[in-house]
């Protein structure tokens, strides 16, 4: 029991327990335990504001975050990695349930079935989508699923040299550089028709839709890739496979995603899960954890984990990764959301993400000052060539209560990168125009 009163109303410790503590560990006061901290630095002066009730703070932190331009408060065109898409009210009720929010990995089955169950379900939901044969039970974002595909190709194939299309991120590419480089792994780059890929080449790395939001030539690529030995390995977007041809259908022969687009909330850049798929040949220098269904002595259905080839289980030499945290959570998530649209609502969604993106390219093609420098074919991003320093296009954009998109002019001159998703109405679209109309015609 407490003795004695609290000094704090925020620390549940009373002269009483301080006492009998400093008395366990044979010390006569709390100054004497920080003794060895120099003069002066002990107690600094804080300059503090009054004490707040919880409804005063609610209240003070509620006006903070009204001065903050979020998506879905005001307009947004910004994608580049992460993307606003409906969420179902549905996934989030089923990912707050106390058995999935509070699991932890599942290394005990007994225990486990059903966070090993969703786990399962995951894999072959995310197979399904991919059109591939054999997924993993989650990476940790889409980036680190792309290294650790290069990583499993040069694995796979024993070479040690990594193509990468130029149009894939440079996000991705930087990633996949902090994953190889200190392996001894080297990377070069090739163009978009991967002519200038050596016979020594592990893999080829694809993004597709690529960094500009536009297709490959995916099946071509896959042919041209195999011929010189190398393995396809390929990024996608996950709302891109609810219309057009999975990788898995184009030669991939590694595919992943980032999964974010399926149910996880922008988040501030996460968490998010890693969508992680391969041919079965190749299973057995897949990275992370496997989870498989079988049935036990009573003929009953079970789940466990079947594959893991991480560094915490086996042998450091031996192991394909060390990925540690369990993404079960947001792929559980991912899985409500699949199981909830269905391959109707998932068509559904990347058509009218589709429509509205190409409407909103239409209309700023024909804004005079502006163009449209990539011709092909893109789901919901696109460049678009503005008359002034996209970094300006944005900040006028934000004064009129728009988030605008990506500044891709290092590598586009005057190039913003736009996205439009199903979030965004016919009205938003035509306000971004009108915007943009009013920007040219400013000047600088």
């Amino acid at each position: 029991m407490h003795q004695g009163r609290l000094s704090s109303p925020y620390v549940p410790n009373t002269d009483g327990d301080r006492k009998a503590m400093l008395q366990a560990i044979g010390v006569e006061s709390v100054e004497a335990l920080f003794a060895d901290i120099p003069e002066g630095y002990g107690r600094p002066s804080l300059d503090l504001p009054s004490p707040l009730s919880e409804l005063e703070l609610r209240r003070e932190l509620q006006a903070l975050s009204d001065l903050n331009s979020t998506p879905g408060r005001v307009p947004c065109f910004l994608g580049g990695g992460a993307y606003h898409h409906y969420i179902p009210a549905v996934v989030n009720h089923v990912i707050s349930r106390g058995e999935l929010a509070t699991a932890y990995t599942p290394y005990q089955p007994e225990v486990s079935q059903g966070t090993l169950q969703a786990i399962y379900e995951f894999q072959s939901l995310v197979c399904q989508l991919m059109g591939m044969e054999v997924a993993n039970s989650g990476m940790y974002d889409g980036a680190t699923a792309l290294a650790e595909a290069a990583l499993m190709a040069c694995r796979v194939t024993g070479k040690g040299r990594i193509a990468v299309l130029d149009t894939v991120s440079p996000t991705y590419l930087s990633v996949i550089r902090t994953y190889t480089e200190p392996q001894g792994l080297e990377i070069y780059l090739t163009g978009p028709d991967a002519s200038g890929v050596q016979e020594d080449t592990a893999c080829v790395v694809v993004q597709h839709p690529n960094s500009y939001g536009y297709l490959e030539e995916l099946e071509a690529l896959g042919r041209i890739v195999h011929e010189k030995g190398a393995l396809l390995v390929v990024s996608t977007d996950a709302v891109f496979l609810g219309m057009f041809r999975p990788p898995g259908e184009s030669g991939a022969d590694i595919a992943v995603a980032e999964g974010q687009p399926l149910g996880v909330a922008l988040s501030y850049g996460g968490p998010y899960v890693g969508l992680f798929t391969c041919k079965t040949e190749f299973l057995r220098q897949m990275p992370g954890r496997i989870v498989g269904k079988t049935v036990d002595t009573q003929g009953r259905d079970g789940y466990v984990l079947t594959l893991q080839t991480r560094e915490q289980h086996i042998r450091r030499e031996r192991a394909t990764s060390n990925i540690c945290t369990s993404e079960a959570l947001i792929g559980t998530a991912v899985v409500a959301y699949l199981a909830c649209m269905g391959q109707v609502g998932l068509r559904h969604i990347a058509e009218l993400t589709y429509h509205k993106a190409h409407y909103a390219a239409s209309l700023i093609g024909r804004i005079p000052g502006y163009s449209l420098p990539i011709d092909g074919t893109f789901l919901q991003e696109f460049v678009a060539q503005c008359p002034i320093a996209p970094g300006e296009v944005n900040r006028r954009l934000l004064q009129e209560g728009i988030i605008g998109g990506l500044d891709v002019s290092d590598r586009i001159p005057n190039g913003l990168l736009l996205c439009v998703t199903e979030m965004n109405t016919r009205q938003e679209i035509e306000f971004l125009a009108e915007a943009l109309g009013r920007i040219a015609q400013s000047g600088k």
